[in-house]
């Protein structure tokens, strides 16, 4: 093959379909747990969130909650993932192998703030949120009082979060979309030096965390009883004036080793107990959806 404008030009075009293909294709998880905010500037502050939204009857004058002075403040990161053609692969009608890995990023590109929210869930113990507590902690504060979303124990981490609200868990700040660019031309350097073209993927967004309330982690063993426990937990909340918030758990998100313990919990008709010698009837079957996350596998 000649390596000239037009044929590099439609081989970007060849291999950015090939990208957006497997971009598109890719099952992801994100969306279900983090809104999505489009952001016009690098920070975006989220200091709304400070105060959990509620009406309230209107007597006498409003009462109006302000945030000055406070602030909830996420900046957006940089990403990106670049390789390299040879020109010699070009010559040679060679291009057969580099779909493969275009593919391969478009796939990952799409499903790596997946990896970020479960890296948030996982470091919910240590990482803060809005309050400075960390995200998943037994002393939140409420008011005057202290709130908890932290089932506590040691083992294997598992997540109950109410995802039906417009506002969710986790933020998805987004201010450029994945796309992929190229380096083709031949006064590049690296094309002169080397004989090499190079395709990259760029992004701008990052994850971090919403409202705490809306998420309850536990290292507990997962079972009905601490199922049962996050659920009365979650549901029990109230705001600084003493009124329920209506949290209503809809998700559990669990990794992949505790699969068979959640879908037993949401999904059997009957549980067993007492080592397989009593059996009775499965009060939580369907009170959630479930998510088998492998980016939580440790």
């Amino acid at each position: 093959m000649i390596v000239d404008a037009e044929a590099l030009a439609n081989i970007y075009v060849g291999l950015n379909t090939a990208f957006n293909k497997a971009f598109q294709k890719t099952e992801v998880w994100h969306p279900q747990v983090a809104m999505t905010v489009p952001a016009k500037t690098k920070i975006l502050d989220y200091k709304f969130m400070l105060d959990f939204p509620m009406v309230r009857e209107w007597v006498g004058d409003r009462v109006i909650r302000s945030l000055e002075g406070k602030s909830y403040q996420v900046a957006t990161r940089d990403w990106e993932a670049t390789l390299e053609v040879d020109r010699n692969d070009i010559r040679d009608d060679q291009l057969g192998l580099y779909a493969p890995m275009v593919s391969a990023l478009g796939e990952e590109a799409r499903s790596h703030p997946d990896r970020l929210i479960a890296d948030l869930l996982l470091n919910g113990w240590t990482d803060p949120c809005f309050d400075g507590r960390p995200f998943f902690s037994d002393a939140h504060p409420v008011g005057s009082e202290t709130a908890s979303n932290d089932g506590g124990g040691s083992s294997a981490a598992w997540f109950l979060l109410d995802v039906r609200r417009a506002v969710k868990p986790f933020i998805y700040q987004l201010r450029q979309p994945v796309q992929l660019t190229r380096m083709d031309h031949a006064h590049d350097e690296h094309a002169f030096m080397r004989r090499t073209y190079r395709y990259g993927v760029d992004a701008r967004y990052t994850c971090a965390y919403g409202l705490w309330q809306l998420a309850y982690g536990s290292r507990q063993e997962l079972s009905p009883t601490t199922y049962a426990l996050a659920r009365a937990a979650m549901m029990s909340l109230k705001n600084a004036e003493g009124r329920p918030l209506r949290v209503r758990p809809s998700l559990l998100v669990v990794p992949p080793a505790l699969e068979a313990a959640a879908r037993e919990i949401l999904q059997a008709q009957f549980i067993v107990g007492d080592g397989g010698a009593s059996m009775q009837s499965n009060v939580w079957q369907g009170s959630a959806n479930l998510l088998v996350a492998p980016e939580l596998a440790g």
